[in-house]
């Protein structure tokens, strides 16, 4: 086995035991119940006094796709230019795994954030959606007050979002990135012209996906998309994540 796939099973098995061992364990009263007292997930989805869905709370992938999310895809769904085919090449052997942000502690980037072994939390309001991510602590907010991406963005590594309802799915439209990002662990690469669109559904009060429309013109031939289950943690709360803190992983691995 590679070194590299060694490396990556310790971090999702880790991650998840995390999640599910070490959460702040609280009692939310508005969460149904199941006779034996249990969070009820599979309940109706909530919906807000407009009358929308209501996707608060706090969200966990299931099972997280953060190595690789073309793994359930077919091989000509995904077709990269020359160029980015032989850099994903290389990255996937391991032998770039040091050059990967997440082992420099420097941002996931979009979609690779929502599909970490971490839990998130949904904050929703009328005129923005806010997502905290307890993977390395960050942020990100889907703005819904009718702005427009910008023209010419600061890039960035999470870009700029906007949000509207397709009916029950919340649509995200995100672009201005910088083009560091790996959009997984084995190194689907990505660039500045880079074009994401999540959308969101509620399927039950337990049980969320998102599925992510990848178009970036300058490395893949044509869009495509992946989807991401996701499962209500209950009776929880995150933690903050400090990446840079005793950060043991980038001497060990390759490429550096």
């Amino acid at each position: 086995m590679k070194t590299r796939t060694i490396v990556l099973l310790v971090l999702l098995v880790l991650g998840q035991a995390a999640s599910l061992r070490a959460q702040w364990i609280v009692a939310d009263p508005s969460i149904p119940r199941t006779g034996d007292g249990k969070a009820d997930l599979a309940a109706p989805a909530p919906r807000r006094a407009d009358g929308t869905p209501d996707l608060t709370g706090i969200w966990i992938a299931s099972p997280p796709k953060l190595r690789d999310v073309t793994a359930d895809l077919k091989p000509d769904e995904v077709s990269m230019l020359p160029w980015a085919q032989a850099l994903y090449d290389k990255r996937k052997t391991g032998e770039l795994s040091a050059l990967d942000p997440d082992a420099n502690c420097l941002p996931q980037g979009v979609p690779k954030i929502n599909t970490t072994p971490l839990p998130f939390k949904i904050i929703q309001e009328p005129r923005f959606v806010a997502i905290l991510y307890e993977a390395f602590t960050y942020h990100r907010q889907f703005f819904m007050d009718g702005r427009r991406l910008p023209a010419d963005p600061n890039p960035q590594w999470f870009g700029y979002s906007t949000a509207k309802w397709d009916g029950d799915t919340l649509v995200v439209e995100s672009s201005g990135f910088n083009g560091k990002a790996w959009l997984d662990q084995v190194g689907h690469p990505s660039t500045d012209a880079l074009k994401v669109t999540e959308r969101f559904r509620r399927l039950d009060f337990g049980h969320m996906e998102m599925r992510a429309t990848i178009d970036d013109r300058k490395a893949y031939t044509k869009p495509w998309s992946f989807t991401q289950p996701m499962r209500l943690m209950a009776d929880t709360e995150l933690f903050e994540h400090i990446c840079n803190e005793n950060n043991l992983d980038l001497p060990h691995l390759p490429g550096k």
